[in-house]
């Protein structure tokens, strides 16, 4: 970002119009900038045209006007599935996915330069946390991939490289302005944010007023299980996680979703799924099974699809809504982490140049 210059692109609109009004401006010009920013994606101060002339030139000096550049793009040839590789203004890499279903189309987006949860069988955090995205990063990755793909986005899942709630008011901001009727005008039940189970930014979010869908990274059904694969589970209990949970569904009313990728060997067992069985019978869920993605730095293996489907018929014995994801763009290294981690490994300069994105069985 421009030394000393201000993310207009993160403001609110109350928040655009405090600063329109301070600088001497007219309140409705707020509005006029904020349907730029956010319908119409400009990404230059010059092509807000219902402006003054002297008006977009002292934005230009005032404020930056956050843009994602393309890196790198991966296109399936399996589905329509797109990855792409984005430059932060600071040029560290970020990835997104693009996904078509028959119901919408829907982006991945991530929410952190890297990840410092330490789950053992993802690519994202190999290398640590750089840092979190703004606002208006997050934005971007659904406003570059409408314009790059030429389609309406209708879905987003918070489900990329990163915790979400380890970027609690980015997030927040975020999904306040990716909802706002003047602008994108997202429905936030259109929306899912992942969490690997950080228990009080959980119990804050449920007061957010922010009905999105929430999924759990559950991945096993016991706290020593958990902790051999996601380091977070030596922080809080299962029991922590799930009253959390509990909570969400309570104040908020949306099911939550659990998601758990089976690791053969680890967590895939009869005696494992007739544990999550009772850990979530009774319960308002979903349960996304996973066969995890392998990944060179790590000797997991994925479960063998009869397994899987072993598992699936052990929840369903406890009326557990379950469905088994196929992932698309398995050809292009779709899953979370693993473009950039690629990227990053190689000597390919940025500047020279999820979540993981599924479908249900």
């Amino acid at each position: 970002m421009e030394t000393g210059k201000k993310d207009i692109k993160s403001y609110t609109l109350q928040e655009l119009s405090e600063e329109l009004l301070t600088m001497g401006e007219k309140k409705f010009r707020a509005a006029q900038i904020f349907d730029w920013l956010h319908k119409s994606q400009v990404t230059d101060f010059s092509r807000m045209t219902n402006l003054p002339e002297t008006l977009r030139k002292r934005l230009a000096e005032v404020y930056t006007l956050v843009v994602l550049r393309e890196v790198k793009r991966l296109s399936s040839a399996q589905d329509e599935t797109v990855k792409f590789l984005f430059a932060l203004p600071d040029d560290k890499v970020i990835e997104s996915v693009f996904m078509k279903y028959k119901h919408g189309n829907s982006v991945c987006i991530s929410s952190q330069a890297g990840c410092r949860m330490g789950c053992r069988f993802c690519a994202s955090t190999l290398g640590g946390l750089e840092r979190n995205l703004l606002p208006s990063e997050m934005l971007e990755q659904i406003y570059r991939i409408q314009e790059l793909t030429g389609e309406r986005v209708s879905n987003v899942v918070v489900m990329g490289t990163g915790e979400p709630m380890d970027n609690y008011g980015n997030l927040v901001r975020f999904l306040r302005l990716i909802t706002d009727a003047k602008g994108q005008g997202m429905s936030i039940r259109n929306i899912t944010v992942s969490t690997c189970g950080l228990v009080e930014p959980m119990r804050r979010f449920a007061e957010e007023g922010l009905p999105v869908t929430l999924a759990l990274s559950l991945h096993a059904p016991n706290d020593e299980a958990r902790r051999r694969l996601m380091p977070v589970a030596n922080r809080y209990s299962l029991e922590e996680v799930i009253a959390a949970c509990d909570n969400y569904f309570e104040k908020t009313g949306r099911r939550i979703t659990y998601e758990y990728s089976l690791v053969a060997g680890e967590n895939d067992t009869g005696a494992d799924a007739d544990e999550l069985g009772k850990l979530l019978y009774k319960k308002n869920c979903h349960v996304n099974l996973i066969p995890v993605n392998p990944i060179k730095e790590r000797d997991y293996r994925q479960s063998s699809f009869k397994n899987v489907l072993n598992f699936r018929k052990t929840l369903e014995k406890y009326n557990i809504n379950v469905t088994i994801r196929r992932e698309l763009g398995a050809d292009i290294g779709a899953a979370c982490g693993q473009l950039r981690k690629s990227h990053l490994d190689s000597d390919f300069p940025a500047k020279n140049s999820c979540g993981t994105g599924c479908e249900q069985y």
